[in-house]
């Protein structure tokens, strides 16, 4: 199970990952969640999660104290879970499909570096351009006297690319 949260405009944060959860995982992942937004000094208003048993009253009792309103998604509806559907495909597509997962503590590494990738470099059409973190991909008209420089994430998987100073 993966447990993830998304921050303001589709900036995600990685929870925790395992593959057994129970409620108790859940609930100390949500402690945990809870801690780095307060240190972020990010407040969110809501939460939104479906009606698994692994979410427990002392689960939403966590973000409640948080000032967070949790809403459950209905019942049997797959459409209202969009947002997490698209993540989660763009995720496969462009990371997970393409690696060969040695283990727990490797996912993990994976899943952080392409998380930072996603929030912090990967342009999004639907945020003109920008990335999660509000950085804007500045038009470069001529790329040999920008002096572009590119950074390999993942072993080459992922290609980031800067102008030099």
């Amino acid at each position: 199970m993966l447990v993830w949260i998304e921050l303001g405009t589709r900036r995600v944060h990685l929870g925790g990952v395992t593959p057994n959860p129970d409620s108790a995982w859940v609930t100390q992942q949500a402690r945990n969640l809870a801690m780095t937004l307060q240190e972020d000094g990010r407040s969110p208003r809501f939460l939104i999660h479906d009606r698994d048993t692994k979410f427990t009253w002392s689960f939403d009792e966590v973000f409640r104290a948080e000032g967070l309103r949790i809403l459950l998604m209905p019942i049997r509806a797959p459409n209202a879970n969009a947002f997490c559907e698209r993540w989660v495909g763009t995720l496969r597509a462009e990371c997970l499909d393409w690696a060969l997962i040695l283990g727990r503590r490797h996912l993990e590494r994976v899943l952080r570096a392409y998380v930072a990738h996603y929030n912090e470099e990967r342009p999004h059409r639907g945020l003109d351009l920008r990335t999660p973190n509000g950085t804007r991909w500045p038009a470069v008209g001529d790329l040999q006297a920008a002096n572009v420089r590119r950074r390999d994430v993942l072993g080459g998987l992922i290609h980031e690319y800067s102008a030099a100073a």
